[in-house]
């Protein structure tokens, strides 16, 4: 039986409706920026298999790197203990970091790392004595499918079923000239009764790659600090480089109070989440008082392995080619989206960094659940190109080891297929 065949009979997928999606393709290994199937064929990773795999597959560094931990330590127990990659990573990330980040918590995955963030702000007031606990958030912004990520994600498909399960959340919109300032003035009214306003910074991915510009997101930090609320920076996705600089948040002066990482951390390699704070927020759980702790973990809290990885990522994160490559993506792109923009059946394009979207004009109001998803995924998976639709939203967010030749051959097909489809 093949890979296919086998999985069909004992798993469940994320995000698929199994009575009528196509069968999963099996994938055997992964080099590079291209991943071979159980049947032989090669596939061009162009969404980093969700964003996650910012280095290439199976990079041989990360590889040695984490076989070298696993002879060391594979996992110790993470209160009351520590290790050597736990203590390195978090040095290392925080000198990376704006400079009022001062301690790092360590979770599983993205959502988890969004959970830690909520309950360090909600607890923070609660520690204080006050009550705060109003939370802002953009509207169809994507955190993470646990219950207080979900919460403060846009209402949607992902979240209807547990609507009257989900905390209330104050929703705006996404910052524009004609809007900052009512924004500002709503943010004034609750300022008492709010504990945090969290946001995904420049880029809101699952929304379908939609964008804003960096200054007004400025201008709401700034705003919020002047109100003692409290912002938090899911970067989960935007870290990492994928916006062109190391993190989103430099495309801003103001600094965050809470930042969150989790997909290009490790490279790709393994799950691990990470929420960092200020030294303020950190102090506000010192108490002779057991009962202010942040009551908070995981099993698999600071994994060595998974920080082995994430350290390995590092090393290539800093290193000059990495830099170049993401400048070369980002130009790739820019020069790519110029070309297309007035073609018939591009709605809009935009880009940042080495991230690249079009909307597809279908005729109808741009949906996650157009018909046209399927169409072109599949259309692009015979063209040997995993790109994974957002509805009629079509992304490419590559590995940064993709080459030039493999970035002209995705631009290629999708140009054929805006003529065809």
């Amino acid at each position: 039986m093949t890979l296919t065949e086998r999985d069909l009979k004992v798993i469940w997928h994320p995000y698929t409706q199994m009575q009528t999606a196509a069968p999963p393709v099996g994938i055997v290994r992964g080099e590079g920026a291209v991943l071979y199937g159980e049947d032989g064929r090669e596939y061009i990773d162009a969404v980093s298999s969700w964003w996650v795999n910012i280095h290439g597959h199976a990079h041989p560094y990360i590889a040695k790197k984490v076989a070298e931990q696993l002879q060391k330590l594979e996992h110790v127990i993470f209160a009351g203990f520590t290790h050597e990659p736990a203590v390195e990573l978090a040095e290392r990330l925080l000198a990376l970091l704006p400079q009022n980040q001062q301690k790092v918590f360590y979770s599983d995955n993205g959502s988890t790392a969004v959970e830690v963030a909520i309950k360090m702000c909600l607890q923070y007031w609660h520690n204080k004595g006050e009550q705060r606990t109003k939370i802002m958030a953009f509207k169809n912004a994507y955190h993470g499918d646990t219950f207080g990520a979900m919460a403060v994600s846009g209402r949607s498909a992902f979240t209807n079923a547990f609507e009257k399960l989900l905390f209330d959340v104050e929703f705006i919109e996404l910052p524009t000239a004609d809007n900052i300032e009512s924004i500002k003035y709503q943010i004034s009214s609750i300022k008492t009764e709010l504990a945090c306003f969290i946001f995904e910074p420049l880029v809101q991915g699952s929304a379908g790659m939609l964008m804003y510009e960096a200054g007004y997101l400025n201008e709401l930090v700034a705003h919020c600090k002047a109100d003692g609320v409290f912002t938090i920076d899911d970067e989960v996705f935007t870290g990492f480089g994928r916006t062109g600089k190391a993190f989103a948040c430099e495309h801003i002066t103001e600094q965050p109070d809470i930042m969150c990482f989790s997909k290009g951390l490790t490279g790709g390699t393994m799950a691990l989440g990470i929420t960092t704070c200020t030294q303020h927020i950190y102090n506000a759980f010192l108490s002779a008082d057991r009962m202010k702790t942040l009551f908070h973990g995981h099993s698999f809290t600071a994994n060595p392995v998974a920080c082995a990885a994430a350290l390995a990522s590092m090393d290539l994160f800093v290193a000059p080619e990495t830099k170049a490559n993401i400048t070369r993506i980002e130009r790739s792109h820019a020069a790519f989206a110029e070309e297309i923009k007035d073609h018939s059946r591009v709605r809009t394009i935009r880009q940042t960094g080495t991230i690249v979207a079009l909307e597809w004009e279908t005729g109808n109001d741009t949906s996650y659940f157009s018909s046209l998803r399927d169409t072109l995924y599949q259309h692009f998976l015979q063209q040997g190109i995993i790109l994974r639709p957002l509805g009629n939203v079509l992304y490419i967010l590559p590995p940064y080891c993709i080459s030039n030749e493999q970035l002209n051959y995705i631009y290629s097909a999708i140009k054929q297929a805006l003529d065809t489809i």
